[in-house]
Protein backbone atom coordinates (compact mmCIF):
# COMPACT_ATOMS: atom_id res chain seq x y z
CA UNK A 1 0.00 0.00 0.00
CA UNK A 2 1.14 3.25 -0.88
CA UNK A 3 1.86 5.75 1.82
CA UNK A 4 1.39 9.74 1.23
CA UNK A 5 2.19 12.08 3.72
CA UNK A 6 3.02 16.05 3.61
CA UNK A 7 6.24 17.01 2.29
CA UNK A 8 8.38 19.02 4.00
CA UNK A 9 11.85 20.65 3.79
CA UNK A 10 14.04 17.25 4.51
CA UNK A 11 12.60 16.01 1.59
CA UNK A 12 14.07 19.03 -0.70
CA UNK A 13 16.63 17.51 -2.57
CA UNK A 14 14.42 14.36 -2.99
CA UNK A 15 11.59 16.03 -4.61
CA UNK A 16 13.88 17.85 -7.10
CA UNK A 17 15.63 14.52 -8.27
CA UNK A 18 12.48 12.67 -8.76
CA UNK A 19 11.52 15.44 -10.52
CA UNK A 20 14.08 14.92 -12.69
CA UNK A 21 14.29 11.32 -12.96
CA UNK A 22 10.35 11.63 -13.95
CA UNK A 23 11.09 13.84 -16.91
CA UNK A 24 13.40 11.10 -18.13
CA UNK A 25 10.21 9.35 -19.49
CA UNK A 26 10.12 12.70 -22.73
CA UNK A 27 13.05 10.73 -24.17
CA UNK A 28 10.60 8.59 -25.51
CA UNK A 29 9.12 11.45 -27.35
CA UNK A 30 11.34 12.85 -29.96
CA UNK A 31 10.12 16.37 -29.92
CA UNK A 32 9.70 15.96 -26.50
CA UNK A 33 13.09 14.74 -25.73
CA UNK A 34 14.61 18.37 -24.43
CA UNK A 35 12.01 17.91 -21.36
CA UNK A 36 14.78 15.43 -19.94
CA UNK A 37 17.29 18.24 -19.38
CA UNK A 38 14.80 20.65 -18.03
CA UNK A 39 15.74 22.15 -14.80
CA UNK A 40 13.19 20.77 -11.91
CA UNK A 41 11.00 23.60 -9.68
CA UNK A 42 12.48 25.57 -7.46
CA UNK A 43 13.33 25.30 -3.79
CA UNK A 44 11.39 28.55 -3.13
CA UNK A 45 8.43 26.93 -5.15
CA UNK A 46 8.16 23.22 -3.02
CA UNK A 47 8.42 25.93 0.31
CA UNK A 48 5.21 27.90 -1.07
CA UNK A 49 3.50 24.84 -1.56
CA UNK A 50 4.80 22.94 1.55
CA UNK A 51 3.40 26.51 3.65
CA UNK A 52 -0.06 26.08 1.83
CA UNK A 53 -0.05 22.07 3.29
CA UNK A 54 -0.77 21.37 -0.93
CA UNK A 55 2.52 19.03 -1.31
CA UNK A 56 2.29 15.38 -0.64
CA UNK A 57 4.48 12.97 -1.29
CA UNK A 58 4.19 8.81 -1.83
CA UNK A 59 6.78 7.09 -0.20
CA UNK A 60 7.66 3.38 -1.90
CA UNK A 61 7.72 0.35 0.10
CA UNK A 62 10.81 1.11 1.48
CA UNK A 63 9.50 4.31 3.27
CA UNK A 64 11.80 6.60 0.89
CA UNK A 65 10.08 9.32 -1.59
CA UNK A 66 8.62 7.87 -4.59
CA UNK A 67 6.34 10.37 -6.27
CA UNK A 68 5.21 14.12 -5.06
CA UNK A 69 2.24 16.30 -6.17
CA UNK A 70 2.22 20.51 -6.01
CA UNK A 71 -0.85 22.16 -5.92
CA UNK A 72 -2.59 25.12 -4.85
CA UNK A 73 -5.65 27.00 -4.32
CA UNK A 74 -7.06 28.88 -7.11
CA UNK A 75 -10.52 30.01 -6.03
CA UNK A 76 -12.83 27.40 -6.05
CA UNK A 77 -10.25 24.74 -7.53
CA UNK A 78 -7.61 23.14 -6.57
CA UNK A 79 -4.71 23.76 -9.38
CA UNK A 80 -2.53 20.99 -10.11
CA UNK A 81 0.91 22.59 -10.73
CA UNK A 82 3.40 19.43 -10.66
CA UNK A 83 2.97 15.53 -10.13
CA UNK A 84 5.96 13.80 -11.02
CA UNK A 85 6.93 10.05 -10.42
CA UNK A 86 10.89 8.95 -9.75
CA UNK A 87 10.81 6.73 -13.04
CA UNK A 88 11.87 3.50 -11.97
CA UNK A 89 8.34 4.15 -9.95
CA UNK A 90 6.43 4.54 -12.80
CA UNK A 91 3.56 2.64 -13.84
CA UNK A 92 2.99 1.05 -10.12
CA UNK A 93 0.06 3.50 -8.75
CA UNK A 94 2.12 5.91 -7.08
CA UNK A 95 1.06 9.08 -9.77
CA UNK A 96 -2.90 7.55 -9.12
CA UNK A 97 -2.28 7.26 -5.69
CA UNK A 98 -1.13 11.17 -5.02
CA UNK A 99 -3.97 12.37 -7.77
CA UNK A 100 -6.77 10.68 -5.42
CA UNK A 101 -5.16 12.07 -2.65
CA UNK A 102 -5.33 15.68 -3.82
CA UNK A 103 -9.14 14.88 -4.60
CA UNK A 104 -10.03 13.77 -1.29
CA UNK A 105 -8.04 17.97 0.02
CA UNK A 106 -10.22 19.24 -2.36
CA UNK A 107 -13.13 17.46 -1.40
CA UNK A 108 -12.37 17.82 2.51
CA UNK A 109 -12.52 21.76 1.84
CA UNK A 110 -15.91 22.11 -0.04
CA UNK A 111 -13.61 22.92 -3.32
CA UNK A 112 -15.88 22.40 -6.70
CA UNK A 113 -12.90 21.37 -8.99
CA UNK A 114 -9.33 20.41 -9.65
CA UNK A 115 -7.54 21.99 -12.43
CA UNK A 116 -4.36 21.13 -14.39
CA UNK A 117 -2.34 21.96 -17.97
CA UNK A 118 -0.66 19.24 -19.87
CA UNK A 119 0.32 17.53 -22.60
CA UNK A 120 -3.22 16.66 -24.88
CA UNK A 121 -1.73 13.15 -26.34
CA UNK A 122 0.98 12.00 -24.04
CA UNK A 123 -0.20 9.10 -22.89
CA UNK A 124 1.07 9.76 -18.70
CA UNK A 125 -0.37 13.32 -19.12
CA UNK A 126 -4.12 13.84 -20.34
CA UNK A 127 -5.11 10.63 -21.26
CA UNK A 128 -3.47 9.25 -17.40
CA UNK A 129 -5.81 12.73 -15.87
CA UNK A 130 -8.62 11.12 -18.50
CA UNK A 131 -9.10 8.04 -16.73
CA UNK A 132 -9.00 9.67 -13.19
CA UNK A 133 -12.51 11.62 -14.43
CA UNK A 134 -10.59 14.75 -15.78
CA UNK A 135 -12.21 16.40 -18.65
CA UNK A 136 -10.13 18.53 -21.71
CA UNK A 137 -11.32 22.10 -21.53
CA UNK A 138 -12.05 24.02 -24.52
CA UNK A 139 -9.86 26.71 -25.77
CA UNK A 140 -13.06 28.84 -26.50
CA UNK A 141 -14.86 30.43 -23.56
CA UNK A 142 -11.81 28.88 -21.15
CA UNK A 143 -11.44 30.74 -17.74
CA UNK A 144 -8.85 33.62 -17.87
CA UNK A 145 -6.48 31.50 -15.15
CA UNK A 146 -5.69 28.57 -16.97
CA UNK A 147 -5.59 30.51 -20.28
CA UNK A 148 -2.96 32.20 -18.79
CA UNK A 149 -1.36 29.47 -17.51
CA UNK A 150 -1.13 28.14 -21.03
CA UNK A 151 0.10 31.33 -22.55
CA UNK A 152 2.81 31.61 -19.88
CA UNK A 153 4.13 27.54 -20.51
CA UNK A 154 4.13 28.21 -24.54
CA UNK A 155 6.29 31.86 -23.93
CA UNK A 156 8.79 29.06 -21.66
CA UNK A 157 9.05 26.81 -24.56
CA UNK A 158 6.40 24.68 -24.24
CA UNK A 159 4.59 23.83 -27.59
CA UNK A 160 0.90 25.42 -27.37
CA UNK A 161 -0.73 23.19 -30.06
CA UNK A 162 0.13 19.76 -27.91
CA UNK A 163 -1.06 21.59 -24.31
CA UNK A 164 -4.40 21.61 -22.73
CA UNK A 165 -6.55 22.66 -19.41
CA UNK A 166 -8.16 19.92 -17.80
CA UNK A 167 -10.60 20.27 -15.46
CA UNK A 168 -12.38 17.57 -12.94
CA UNK A 169 -15.75 18.16 -11.32
CA UNK A 170 -16.40 17.37 -7.97
CA UNK A 171 -19.95 18.92 -7.61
Amino acid sequence: MTTIRQSDEALLPALRAIEQSAAQAFLQIPELAWLAQGDPMSARRHREFMRLGTEWVALDDAGHAAGFLSAEPAGSALHIWELSVQHSHQGQGLGRALMQHAIGHARARQLSSLTLTTFRDVPWNAPFYARLGFEVLPEHGMETRLASILQDEAAHGLPAAQRCAMRLALR
